[in-house]
């Protein structure tokens, strides 16, 4: 005999299907208001005044091969300069022989972040572990040489989207962990380290990065005894680590501040010290609340690797710049403004998009 509850439950069922199809999702998205449908007409207008023309523009009348501007249509777009300074845009002035080792790198990168994106592949803390401790390290041996028999290539000659991925990767690497230090610190009780890292975040965030990148070139040299050389790059990244780490804190200061006070309280009451109770319990719920403002300084700092052009250093962007200067390609400025544009926008919607995901799960 059945009980009472088992005769009061309703069976299960399968959810309902959604048979609107196409038309209903968009009578309930794009149509559901006079005002909507207005804006949705208006977008659409606007779309077939542009794309067409875009279309016939970029890739039917467009000239894709050829060694100076000349040989291009000039009805249509001028890839030629893009695909015949291709690898001067990737590699910058690396020597030819040995653009191996970029890739090699680029190889690396690509593998780490495979690794951490696609949920089906086991090993997230190893695939992390070697993100933040091995790929750093192996990487800059293998580009700047002269270890395991590799010849030295001075970072002068480095440049394009090598130069781009280096400083933002170290840049992100780096910024991270000096911002949630310096968030903690900004929380500490000590009078002496809040003051510091007050002072700290507040004159970072207050100073323009280009001013900080003429200093990081021009004054840091003065601080430092005359034996110890620091390499331009190497300046321009400490000056970009230190830039983006007081925002970083601020961001994460944000999210330690939205974590309820009886988490801390609880972690006390059962015997937790500071740092185990902060590690294992505040941080990580803080770092999970902040995610988008995290990415977002993150595409910032992606984006604010161009601005090392006044220091001499050639990013994607510059070295697009230095290439429309050639006699042979002049009136090709939209095509590479286009191509650095679209490279730009790849990787920060990646990084958008993987950040959804993340906060998602």
């Amino acid at each position: 005999m059945k009980s009472a509850m088992e005769q009061k439950m309703i069976p299960a069922r399968e959810p309902p299907v959604n048979s609107r199809g196409v038309l209903g999702w968009m009578r309930e998205h794009l149509f559901a208001t006079p005002f909507q449908s207005l804006i949705t007409l208006t977008i659409a207008y606007g779309l077939y005044l542009i794309l067409p023309p875009f279309w016939q523009w970029a890739v039917m009348d467009a000239t894709w091969t050829g060694e100076n501007r000349s040989a291009c249509n000039v009805e249509g777009a001028c890839w030629a300069f893009v695909t015949a300074r291709l690898d001067q845009f990737i590699y910058g002035f690396y020597p030819e022989s040995e653009t191996w080792r970029v890739n090699l790198f680029f190889a690396q990168l690509a593998l780490v972040l495979g690794w951490l994106m696609i949920p089906a592949i086991p090993g997230k803390k190893l695939a992390l572990g070697l993100g933040l401790l091995v790929l750093p390290v192996t990487s800059w041996l293998v580009l700047s040489g002269g270890f395991f028999g590799l010849p030295v290539v001075e970072t002068h000659q480095w440049g394009g989207l090598m130069v781009t991925l280096v400083l933002a990767l170290y840049g992100m690497l780096a910024s991270l962990p000096i911002g949630v230090l310096l968030a903690l610190g900004r929380r500490s009780s000590m009078p002496v380290i809040r003051t510091f890292c007050t002072a700290y975040i507040e004159l970072w965030r207050g100073v323009p990065l280009i001013t900080v990148l003429f200093m990081a070139s021009v004054m840091l040299p003065l601080f430092v005894p005359e034996e110890i050389v620091f390499d331009k790059l190497v300046r321009a990244m400490i000056g970009i680590v230190m830039f983006q780490s007081a925002y970083m804190a601020e961001v994460v200061r944000g999210g330690l501040q939205a974590i309820p006070r009886g988490q801390a309280e609880a972690c006390q009451s059962l015997g937790m010290g500071y740092w185990q109770s902060m590690l294992l319990v505040v941080l990580p719920q803080a770092v999970r609340l902040v995610i988008p403002g995290i990415v977002n300084t993150f595409i910032a700092l992606f984006k604010d690797t161009s601005l090392v052009l006044v220091i001499g250093l050639f990013d994607l962007l510059s070295i697009v710049q230095a290439g429309l200067n050639d006699p042979e390609w002049l009136g090709s400025a939209v095509e590479g403004y286009l191509f650095a544009g679209f490279v730009f926008w790849l990787f920060c919607f990646g990084m958008s998009k993987y950040s959804q995901r993340l906060e998602k799960n």
